[in-house]
């Protein structure tokens, strides 16, 4: 007897490989999975602008990083004695504006240099509604707690947000005309509304990716984490505590599937070593013995050269880099 609705996903191996850059973008779920990739040290630059939940948010940052188009002050405003951009997430403001400004504009610059060299850019949609500032008229990723009264707030059109992320893509296609598309639904529920319009959204957001599929079909392809979590796993012990968001082991099922998607088998025994490796450079030690700390480091110290030997391009990963100076 079978007792559960296991998801069918037609595989892509090769499409993501350890030894190249990847850029994510999109609402939360990107840093979870950008957080996997991290951990097995990979090339990967996650949510350069903090996480966007709305398509016509992450087409307009989108743009603006193959662009390479730094903010002015005039993108910058202050409030709560911070200074904002209604493109970055509140973790990107500070009390500085030209602080506020410099790491703003190295983060779209970091983004635009990993997209020109990214085998594959990951795009997860998190919700169709969207918040449009009525003084400047535009579609905000971010309304970092200014007054609702400043704000439409709407739910985009199919149409629209198809529009939107195919001229993107069609754009970034010219700066890296080799890189892969990668587009999911998350499965984060955005219930604050009620569950029909969560619903209503979620919906939207599968057929805007079928859309975009469709019109870019060497290209673009679809992962399934909306409907791994919904069809498959489907119970709500696959959630955290808020209902909401899924648990860590919703996610940890994610990543294996996405695993088993888009790495060929060189690529899956890299991130296996390296994921060891990495939990053991962020192993504390529960001794205060001088001699048994010394003999570890200075097997760890062996481990990571041996690491480096056959990955000569993770020597530049930041958990490299640390354990080298131990």
């Amino acid at each position: 007897m079978e007792l559960r609705t296991a998801i069918k996903i037609d595989e892509c191996r090769g499409m993501i490989t350890h030894a190249d850059a990847t850029v994510l973008l999109g609402s939360c779920f990107s840093d979870n999975i950008g957080a996997r990739m991290r951990m097995a040290m990979m090339n990967v630059d996650a949510n350069a602008f903090g996480p966007i939940y709305n398509p016509l948010s992450i087409a307009t940052n989108l743009l603006r990083a193959v662009g390479n188009t730094p903010l002015t002050g005039d993108d910058v405003f202050l409030a709560g004695g911070m200074w904002n951009s209604f493109l970055f997430h509140s973790k990107m403001s500070r009390s500085n504006k030209l602080r506020a400004l410099e790491g703003m504009n190295n983060r779209i610059a970091s983004c635009h240099e990993h997209l020109q060299n990214a085998r594959a850019l990951i795009v997860t949609l998190g919700t169709a509604m969207v918040y449009r500032h009525r003084p400047s008229g535009c579609v905000v990723s971010n309304c970092h707690k200014l007054p609702g009264h400043e704000f439409v707030r709407s739910m985009a059109s199919i149409e629209a947000m198809t529009d939107a992320l195919h001229n993107a893509f069609a754009e970034l296609l010219k700066l890296n005309p080799n890189i892969n598309i990668i587009i999911t639904v998350s499965p984060i529920r955005h219930i604050a509304d009620g569950l029909s319009q969560n619903s209503l959204s979620k919906a939207m957001l599968r057929v805007v990716a079928d859309n975009i599929v469709r019109l870019m079909p060497d290209k673009v392809t679809y992962f399934p984490s909306y409907e791994i979590v919904m069809d498959d796993l489907r119970d709500y012990r696959f959630y955290a505590a808020d209902m909401v968001h899924p648990s860590d082991v919703a996610v940890e099922y994610i990543w294996q599937a996405f695993q088993a998607t888009f790495f060929d088998d060189r690529t899956s025994q890299a991130v296996s070593r390296c994921e060891r490796v990495n939990k053991r450079l962020n192993h504390r030690h529960i001794t205060d013995n001088p001699d048994a700390i010394a003999r570890f480091d200075a097997d760890t110290r062996a481990v990571v050269a041996n690491l480096i030997k056959e990955y000569p391009y993770i020597a530049s990963h930041p958990a490299i880099k640390a354990a080298t100076m131990i």
